[in-house]
């Protein structure tokens, strides 16, 4: 689905942009003393017509904003707007249930895959034997001076780069109250010169990578308990000193840190959410894929079939990523959903912990895959991997060429669908339903789950455990577009059922 009002082409956002009170009135003044008599008493009956109208300007701007804070607001609590989780679980006991329990859950998934090789029964006895003094003695120390120098060294780093290091200007969707994000494209330099660094501190000896294997535990608690700090700052700078307009409270406590309260959260100058969704989170899955592969290969002294098959997958994906950063800084993880536990919490340390979590199992278990099962593997997450590039590269031509271009041989077919936006004025998006938005609605999904799948089996079926990601990645996936359908429908009305009746489909054809 391509939403053609969101990528910047409604002339009534663009003109909204920029819109300053101030120099209004001092428009209106000149306009007025331009085109009257200039008598004294003129003079003041123009200065006092100008004041009116910029007065009415301004009132009318802080309608709109008010207006578009409250819809925002709305938003993130109406039912309509949250898949297949009903909306009383997902306002109260669901966000409660993921803000208590994954900062523990973290930690023993850690100490699964590596003191127990995944083994949930080894993890069983082990509790029952011990008791419950054994849930303390699992959880590292979350002030541990090794840990924090990985942790700082990294961060401080990342933000160094991203600030530092040259890109051009990239302008993104704009809002609905007419804000603009500008974003400095330098992920991949970013990403390039991270793993260039990488492999130059291990081959001087000046990291070891096994040590910072062993911290794994320190560096997760490490980073769970910053990052609940941190999102509580976010939520307090939201309510009370806003980057943007597109910020305010959600109607709880609980939901304002879970939901978070400001869409485009900037620190000195930084954008908060690239910063933990790609250039901390995605970065340090492409950083932990290399120190676990390092660290099987100083273990064993060689690098298996199953560990080698698993990292090169990743780190394509990676790089995939990387190389089409700007276009995620035009998703819906960033155009909706704001800077709250949800999102920062889980980039933080979600990512880093259980996205990557295949290497941390194969560190210990180096599993050889023979030739072709290597070949196999590797060839079909390729395959998986190019479908979801692909997927995207043709949704970006499309909103390039606004319509106008050729998919799979044919000319796009695509339906104009018109809607009120948040101003009450009219827009206009357009669906694009051939190519691979016309096998479903969110076919790209699909490969996703399977590129994972792919860097995943390579650790085999002894365990589970390694499988986790993939059936996290599924409800994820699956719950954002059932999140995504009613979100539309709702935009869109009689032209997303028009749109559905193409593609009916939503992830999987002829299933969901």
């Amino acid at each position: 689905m391509i939403d053609g009002a969101a990528i910047g082409r409604s002339p009534v956002i663009s003109s909204w942009h920029g819109y300053n009170p101030a120099s209004s009135q001092q428009q209106c003044l000149q306009a007025v003393q331009t085109s009257l008599p200039t008598t004294d008493g003129d003079r003041e009956r123009r200065r006092s017509m100008a004041l009116r109208t910029s007065t009415k300007q301004a009132s009318d701007a802080m309608d709109i904003r008010e207006a578009v804070k409250a819809s925002v607001a709305a938003e993130s609590k109406d039912s309509k707007l949250w898949g297949f989780v009903p909306n009383w679980f997902r306002t109260t006991v669901g966000p409660l249930f993921l803000i208590l329990v994954p900062p523990f859950f973290v930690v023993f998934w850690w100490h699964l895959l590596v003191s127990h090789s995944g083994s949930w029964v080894s993890l069983w006895g082990d509790l029952k034997a011990a008791g419950p003094e054994y849930v303390l003695d699992v959880v590292p120390s979350p002030v541990d001076p090794a840990a924090w120098k990985y942790i700082l060294g990294f961060g401080v780093f990342e933000i160094l780069l991203m600030v530092g290091l040259p890109g051009k200007a990239f302008r993104a969707n704009p809002t609905a109250t007419g804000h603009i994000p500008v974003y400095k494209a330098n992920g991949m330099l970013s990403y390039l010169v991270t793993l260039a660094t990488l492999c130059a501190l291990v081959a001087t000896d000046r990291l070891d990578p096994k040590n910072v294997y062993d911290k794994l535990g320190e560096i997760f608690t490490g980073l769970s308990v910053f990052s609940l700090f941190f999102v509580l700052l976010l939520t307090v700078k939201g309510l009370y000193f806003p980057s943007t307009d597109d910020s305010g409270s959600n109607g709880s406590f609980l939901q304002n840190y879970w939901w978070g309260t400001e869409l485009y959260p900037r620190v000195f100058g930084a954008d908060v959410k690239m910063f933990t969704n790609c250039r901390f989170g995605m970065m340090y899955w492409a950083v932990g894929a290399v120190i676990y592969a390092y660290t099987q290969q100083q273990m064993y002294g060689k690098l298996s079939s199953s560990m080698a098959v698993s990292v090169i997958l990743q780190l394509t994906y990676i790089t995939k990523f990387f190389h089409w950063e700007m276009g995620y800084m035009n998703s819906m993880d960033i155009q909706h959903d704001r800077a709250g536990y949800y999102l920062c919490w889980g980039c933080l340390v979600w990512v880093p912990a259980v996205y990557s979590s295949p290497g941390i199992y194969l560190v210990k278990h180096p599993i050889s895959l023979g030739w072709y099962g290597a070949s196999a593997i590797l060839a079909l997450g390729l395959l998986s991997i190019w479908a979801n590039f692909d997927a995207d590269r043709q949704r970006h031509a499309f909103r390039q060429a606004k319509g106008d271009i050729i998919v799979w041989g044919k000319p796009a077919k695509y339906i104009t669908a018109g809607y009120i936006n948040a101003r009450g004025e009219k827009a206009s998006s357009l669906l694009l339903c051939t190519g691979w938005w016309g096998v479903a609605r969110h076919f790209h999904y699909l490969p996703e789950i399977t590129g994972a799948f792919f860097w995943t089996v390579p650790a085999l079926f002894e365990t589970p455990t390694p499988y986790f990601y993939v059936v996290f990645l599924v409800l994820l996936l699956t719950d954002r577009a059932f999140r995504d359908d009613t979100r539309c429908r709702g935009k869109y009305g009689k032209h997303w059922d028009k749109y559905c009746a193409q593609v009916p489909y939503k992830i999987v054809p002829g299933i969901l």
